[in-house]
């Protein structure tokens, strides 16, 4: 890929083509990976991935395990720092961000993972409320209880959107899996993030409440145009909710495509 593939387009008004027919804008770009490679001490992961995601965008990151799909997402979040390359998201270089800008970029982004992490002893308000503390960090934002009725509203309206609202003062530990994810999905839209990611959210249900929650999510995150990145194991989910998938394999990115082009087929090889 050249450097003139990668520039940043830049978001504009639709002009009429030669023809006098309109042109659609170019969408500006939420998150670019730029030659990223990492490694854990002498163990290289992967190398010299690019990528770039448009807004509104829903992306599939598929490989098989041990390929480095939850460590590339990590990467992309600023959690743990490349090797080499660069990350930008949200038009911020991610290595170049001071730990105050860091933390407002990360309250601009949500993240649902396989396992939950909900707190157990606390209610699924509490847990969603918990989901503001990005934006307004404190002791008020642990606890349904303290925090100012603003957020308690939103954690509500976030409940009513994932249809558990009723479940709002009921202990995050009497959930059933498909709900505990659900709470997860509301914790991770409640602050309304302009990206979103998702790292296997339906790996722990079983296939039904998988297929619920993949629903919803996507749903959801269509409805207020976020942009999306999921890893995912699950072939037909990456091509039925991806608007484009990643696929990593032996280090590298050996894939980037439409998924509308792709079929189940064209990703089997990728788990080889």
């Amino acid at each position: 890929m050249s450097d003139l593939d990668l520039k940043e387009p830049v978001a504009r008004q639709a002009q009429p083509d030669a023809a006098g027919a309109p042109v659609a804008p170019v969408s500006p770009v939420d998150a670019e990976a730029l030659g990223v490679g990492k490694s854990f001490g002498e163990t290289p992961i992967f190398s010299d991935v690019s990528f770039r995601l448009a807004r509104g965008e829903a992306v599939a990151l598929v490989g098989a395990n041990g390929t480095g799909k939850s460590t590339l997402l990590r990467c992309l979040m600023g959690l743990i720092p490349v090797t080499s390359g660069s990350v930008r998201l949200l038009r911020q270089d991610v290595a170049a961000a001071r730990t105050a800008e860091l933390r407002a970029l990360r309250a601009r982004i949500g993240l649902v993972s396989q396992r939950h992490n909900l707190v157990p002893r606390l209610s699924v308000l509490s847990n969603v409320v918990q989901g503001l503390l990005g934006r307004h960090p404190g002791p008020r934002h642990w606890s349904h209880v303290v925090a100012p009725g603003a957020s308690r509203d939103a954690a509500m309206a976030a409940l009513r959107k994932v249809g558990l609202e009723e479940f709002a003062l009921r202990r995050a530990d009497r959930l059933s899996g498909g709900q505990s994810q659900r709470v997860a999905i509301a914790r991770a839209i409640v602050g309304g993030p302009e990206l979103l990611f998702a790292d296997e959210p339906c790996a722990s249900l079983d296939p039904a409440a998988g297929e619920d929650v993949m629903e919803l999510f996507f749903r959801l995150v269509r409805d207020e145009a976020v942009t999306v990145v999921f890893t995912s194991h699950n072939i037909d989910h990456a091509l039925k909710y991806g608007d484009r998938v990643l696929g990593l394999a032996h280090g590298r990115l050996q894939l980037d495509a439409t998924a509308a082009s792709l079929a189940a087929s064209d990703l089997r090889g990728l788990y080889d």
